[in-house]
């Protein structure tokens, strides 16, 4: 009883910043019913922008506020346990780093179970992804219509945010309870940075369909190769080849070609200055997500499952307290009830993504990461083709040549890499034999 003190202070400060950012939300949606024009700025991406962030910061804000209490208060060392403190005490410093590591048996496999195990990873990798892709751009840029005549078009990309991740946290949470999994010792805080630029990718990636094809969204996440060597450059201070300076160019040859040789259909969306900022807003999240993981998985030894259960766990957190203080949550469910079918394609986009995500760890470790390189590459190709075939989008000879300069890049890239490897390996093999 001598020690409930702090953590009377902790649940005011939770309560309060958590009220305080509900009202300042409130009253940026209030009168939502009146009429806008439409070149309101309640009709505009950054004010749905807006909202998003005052609900993401509902989570950091308190967060933060606690984390520095609990370090200048030495809260830990004085609680004497108990729930809040260990709840605290996961998310601030984490398990000690006595680890024991659960090392997998890897049985030797045959050709012929080799090549049919590398099958089954890539039908079920481009199944997934292809169809996810296909569902993306049909749910944010098609309308629905139901028995009675209505018909309709859903807009709010951070409700099919949420279902993917509460589906993938889902999946990965059995698959962490029916298989053993290394100690986790990471504090759970360190989750945040990469759930946030998550899901913000995610955001502008539904977001830019708005504004932009579906095959330049591809070419585009094709060609974040770029971005990711920028914030490679700035999160984990790393250096890079010749040969990786010089595809970077070709690809951004290859997405100026394809930018410029747009011309889009009746009826297509067409690509706006909003649609190319929220691709570049996703391209630098995105890569600063695959950066952050990068460094997490060197300092701390934890599996790529407990990662995607991690990064899912607080990407879920950050969508359904926005969707809440939005009030979203009824709105989103009662098209779902209007629209039948666009509760069929949330499912399905969901089972895609998360299903997905298992594969992506799965392909890795059996065949490693440039084998699922190559794999997603093709399907990228794979899903230009189809978007152009199913929603007749038109290409040119000169966004045809693009788009080979683009994957042909990436292709050139893989290759240099494996040289590049294989050189070093016999310059190492060498020098052993020497000494």
């Amino acid at each position: 009883m001598a020690y409930n003190g702090p953590q009377i202070v902790i649940c005011f400060v939770i309560f309060v910043t958590v009220v305080l950012l509900y009202i300042i939300s409130s009253l940026f949606s209030t009168n939502s019913t009146v009429p806008f024009d439409d070149g309101s700025f309640r009709f505009t991406w950054m004010y749905r922008l807006l909202l998003n962030l005052i609900g993401y910061a509902t989570i950091f804000i308190p967060g933060y506020l606690i984390f520095k209490y609990v370090h200048i208060s030495k809260y830990l060392e004085r609680s004497g346990g108990g729930c809040l403190a260990r709840i605290i005490e996961a998310c601030v410093i984490g398990r000690d780093n006595n680890l024991t590591d659960v090392t997998p048996d890897t049985p030797v496999r045959s050709l012929k179970q080799d090549t049919l195990l590398l099958l089954f990873c890539f039908v079920g990798l481009q199944g997934s992804y292809l169809t996810w892709g296909i569902l993306q751009e049909k749910v944010m840029t098609q309308e629905y219509s139901n028995s009675k005549g209505d018909v309709s078009r859903f807009t709010d990309s951070q409700f099919l945010v949420f279902v993917n991740r509460i589906l993938a946290f889902c999946l990965s949470g059995s698959y962490i309870l029916l298989r053993r999994q290394p100690r986790h010792n990471m504090p759970l805080y360190k989750y945040a940075y990469c759930s946030f630029s998550n899901i913000m990718s995610s955001w502008c990636q539904y977001e830019a369909l708005k504004f932009v094809s579906f095959p330049t969204q591809v070419l585009a996440k094709a060609s974040k190769l770029i971005p990711v060597m920028v914030m490679g450059k700035l999160v984990s201070r790393q250096k890079y080849e010749y040969y990786e300076y010089i595809t970077a160019l070709l690809i951004s040859l290859g997405m100026t070609f394809f930018m410029l040789s747009s011309a889009p259909n009746k009826g297509e969306t067409v690509t706006t200055v909003s649609g190319l900022i929220l691709l570049a807003a996703y391209m630098m999240f995105d890569s600063f997500t695959s950066n952050w993981q990068g460094v997490l998985f060197t300092q701390y030894r934890m599996s790529p499952v407990q990662m995607m259960c991690g990064v899912n766990l607080f990407s879920c957190i950050f969508t359904a307290v926005s969707l809440f203080q939005q009030g979203s949550f009824p709105k989103s469910f009662a098209f779902m009830t209007m629209f039948p079918k666009f509760m069929i394609d949330c499912l399905l986009i969901s089972i895609s993504s998360g299903a997905g995500q298992l594969f992506i760890f799965f392909t890795i470790s059996c065949f490693g990461p440039v084998v699922f390189t190559i794999i997603m590459t093709i399907r990228q190709g794979l899903a230009i083709l189809l978007s152009c075939l199913i929603y007749n989008h038109a290409i040119s000879l000169l966004g045809v040549t693009g788009i080979v300069l683009v994957f042909g890049a990436i292709f050139l890239r893989i290759y240099c890499n494996q040289r590049l490897k294989a050189i070093r390996g016999r310059l190492q093999n060498t020098m052993g034999s020497k000494v």
